[in-house]
């Protein structure tokens, strides 16, 4: 098993999980959107420059056009601070406001999403779908969550390991923790694995901390414990994120991975694995 590196190196290798909801249909919330839409409206050219003195004139309305895209405000948070370090969309908007709008445009298609909404005409059907649209968002963001447990499941499948999904493992003192990931049988595991990725802010985030911690707790000597991190949430929560870097420079958990470095964590398994006589 490798030492554990820098925290901020490891922040950097965090991605985005969730996929891109396409809405094309969007109702107004409140006044200040209504007029927000106006003023784009009234714009000669929704192109990269039109739009980025629109945002340099109207710091404030910036969400309006993460709403255009399918961004919450709090998804627009967490993509702002993965790109511009900042959850701030005043000051990038005032600063820089090309590099902000070139960005959504790059990531998010916003010219061709606001060119096509401005100029469509929005039937009852397209009402409805904009009000489904967060169970549809919901219903992706929870497929998504499941990614990295996806994608560790298939490498223990690849390598032909026995194993179970989200179950407990016994250890220290007959006492049991949760793993996503269990190899061999959960009263005698061999190894365990937690993967936890969140593109969202919230509870989660400290709730996957405890559980990581309370698998290091009640490791035996014998049992390979690690743990598979992702989304650009853990930006906003990265002392949770160092409590979990520690448990790794402290040596109570083995590994540390995001998806980029799923080939390492495939190395540190088989060798283990083989180790163990698993394979």
């Amino acid at each position: 098993m490798s030492d554990a590196g820098d925290f901020d190196d490891y922040l950097k290798t965090l991605g985005r999980l969730t996929s891109h909801v396409d809405p094309t249909a969007s109702t107004p919330e409140a006044e200040r959107i209504v007029a927000a839409t106006g003023t784009l409206g009234e714009l000669l050219d929704t192109d990269i420059a039109g739009l980025a003195a629109w945002v340099r004139d109207h710091p404030g309305d910036v969400p309006v056009l993460g709403l255009a895209v399918g961004l919450s405000q709090e998804k627009l948070k967490n993509v702002l601070r993965d790109r511009f370090g900042t959850t701030g969309w005043h000051g990038v908007a005032r600063t820089q406001p090309v590099d902000l709008v070139t960005w959504l445009d790059t990531e998010f298609d916003l010219v061709r999403m606001l060119r096509t909404q401005l100029a469509r005409t929005f039937t009852f059907a397209d009402i409805l779908v904009a009000r489904a649209g967060s169970r549809v968002t919901a219903t992706r963001a929870g497929a998504s969550g499941r990614r990295i447990e996806d994608e560790i499941e298939a490498i223990a499948q690849d390598l032909g390991l026995d194993y179970v999904t989200r179950s407990r493992f016994t250890g220290r003192n007959g006492r049991t923790a949760p793993a996503d990931l269990i190899i061999g049988d959960p009263e005698t595991a061999d190894i365990v694995v937690a993967a936890k990725g969140f593109d969202s802010t919230g509870s989660k985030l400290t709730d996957a901390v405890r559980e990581i911690e309370e698998m290091a707790e009640v490791r035996l000597p014998k049992q390979l414990v690690l743990a598979v991190i992702d989304g650009i949430g853990w930006k906003s929560r990265q002392s949770d994120l160092r409590r979990i870097h520690q448990l790794w420079a402290d040596r109570q958990i083995d590994g540390m991975y995001t998806l980029v470095s799923l080939d390492r964590f495939r190395d540190d398994v088989r060798e283990f694995a083989t180790l163990r006589r698993l394979i």
